[in-house]
């Protein structure tokens, strides 16, 4: 439907002007409330700012006007921005790979659809967004992430190098490459990523680019340059004026706080298997060892135990979890917040009579799981700290989420390091159904520990779980490669290659009383 605001409006939007582009289609709706494209666009404004539950309803309302494919690729993207799993999905059934030709909306789909860890699923629609546009380097790149995710390195690598020879300077190609690339000391491939570092022109390509010229640096045994590298990087990271910084101690005294809440009035369900800790510490080891047990599933790392607290506690913030948030969930019905979880999470459980939730930041909602989900286990990974802390420097991480930040600074990993082991220790003297599981034992006495960990979680022995590389499922994970190799201890005391780096992180362990492998 052709209209002057619409066309003003999309030239806008096409600028990336959308503060400019808005009042256009607010008149453009008010005159002509049945121009579907109008709503549609002002839901992808508000997706663009941030404001997604709004962008919701304005697609929806525009799918009810003119259903369109389009419309809801962009719905299912909106859905899989605030993580749930069972809404993105329920969209992307109503338009499936094959009903669809355009290579962008296959493309939206597939992200969608990734985002949740669908990642199989995800697979058919870029599939097709790549036999239909085969020189796009970013429907390659989509191709290639779900490709690694479900342990096709082959075709991954394949493709990874397709989109860098299509774009040398496609910085998040070079750094998923660098993750999966055969262990060889290709000085070809060192000079490349140099050569686009030299090139990249954003901190965040900077941050890409530096973490994978760290793997290359590795594979060399040039740990010094390896270091030097992340740290130029984080550095200016932190410099930068899009770095926004958040103090976690109140978080964390909170979380502590919250251990001692009552437990009485959650709902009985017995079903979660939560698996949790500091990332890099073997938590998706542990997930991968249950879910090859015949009675559990994994649902990968859910996002939906926040997201129901986010929900229910009702906070204006922008933030899912924030100190306002943790603090006002005190008040939610335990049996309502336990009931709100689980039915988030049916789109993927209820196939098998347990599911892992492996989100490794959910400790800091102990004491609200325990209260919500009485009966449901915990399980929390504790590994050395300067492991922890190097693995951790050593990970890029979501850019965009301020839950890691710490991790782009040494000594701030140290201190949030210690805050966690301290929630952690406390967590076991408080917390019913609770274990403290120590990684370094469990790779170094795999049988024993893992016969602990099923008696633990109710379930009968299973030499499947002795196995957990031959678990098929998809991996979403910075283990997604580990995972895919039998237990061993090859990474326990990778810290010391670092030793000099890591001195001041030892120091502020030291100073916490936190004992490590000195």
């Amino acid at each position: 439907m052709s209209h002057p605001l619409h066309q003003q409006a999309i030239q806008l939007i096409n600028q990336g002007q959308f503060v400019q582009a808005h009042p256009y289609l607010v008149q453009l709706v008010k005159d002509v409330p049945t121009h579907a494209d109008g709503w549609f666009l002002l839901g992808i404004i508000n997706l663009e700012v941030g404001q997604i539950p709004k962008a919701i309803q304005l697609i929806e309302k525009a799918n009810g006007l003119a259903p369109s494919s389009e419309y809801l690729a962009h719905l299912a993207r909106a859905y899989s921005l605030i993580g749930d799993l069972h809404q993105a999905r329920q969209v992307a059934e109503k338009t499936p790979a094959s009903h669809l030709s355009s290579a962008l909306t296959l493309d939206t789909l597939g992200v969608a659809l990734s985002r949740v860890g669908l990642h199989e699923l995800a697979l058919t629609y870029f599939n097709k967004a790549v036999e239909n546009a085969p020189e796009n380097p970013a429907f390659l790149y989509n191709q290639a992430v779900s490709l690694k995710f479900i342990g096709d390195f082959d075709s991954a690598r394949q493709a990874f190098e397709r989109a860098i020879s299509i774009n040398p300077n496609h910085y998040r190609a070079h750094y998923a490459l660098s993750e999966i690339r055969e262990d060889s000391k290709d000085i070809q491939i060192l000079s490349r990523l140099q050569q686009a570092y030299t090139d990249a022109d954003s901190v965040d390509a900077k941050l890409h680019l530096a973490h994978a010229m760290a793997r290359e640096f590795e594979r060399r045994h040039e740990y010094r340059c390896a270091f030097d590298a992340l740290t130029d990087a984080k550095q200016a990271y932190l410099q930068h004026p899009k770095f926004a910084s958040i103090d976690d101690s109140p978080l964390f005294d909170l979380a502590i706080r919250q251990l001692a809440l009552p437990t009485s009035g959650g709902h009985s369900n017995a079903e979660p298997i939560f698996v949790l800790g500091m990332p890099r510490s073997g938590t998706t080891l542990v997930e991968r060892i249950l879910s090859s047990h015949s009675q559990v599933t994994s649902a990968g790392e859910l996002q939906d135990f926040g997201m129901a607290v986010k929900h229910l506690s009702a906070t204006p913030s922008r933030m899912v979890l924030d100190p306002e948030t943790l603090q006002q969930a005190e008040t939610i019905a335990p049996e309502i917040l336990g009931q709100d979880y689980l039915s988030r999470t049916r789109v993927v459980t209820g196939k098998t009579p347990r599911f892992v939730d492996k989100l490794p930041f959910n400790f800091f909602y102990l004491g609200l799981i325990r209260r919500a989900l009485p009966n449901a286990k915990i399980i929390c990974l504790l590994r050395d700290p300067l492991d922890t802390i190097i693995g951790n420097y050593r990970q890029l991480f979501s850019i965009q989420s301020p839950y890691y930040r710490y991790a782009y600074d040494i000594q701030h990993s140290a201190e949030f390091y210690g805050r966690f082991y301290h929630l952690a220790h406390q967590a076991s003297r408080h917390l019913d159904y609770f274990l403290l599981l120590d990684y370094q034992q469990l790779v170094s006495d795999p049988e024993h520990q893992i016969r602990h960990l099923l008696t633990f979680c109710d379930l009968p022995f299973e030499a499947a779980c002795l196995n957990a590389e031959q678990n098929t499922a998809p991996v979403s994970t910075a283990s997604k490669v580990q995972v895919r190799e039998a237990i061993n201890t090859r990474s326990i005391g990778r810290w010391r290659r670092y030793a000099d780096e890591l001195a001041p992180a030892a120091a502020i362990l030291e100073a916490q009383g936190i004992p490590f492998d000195a």
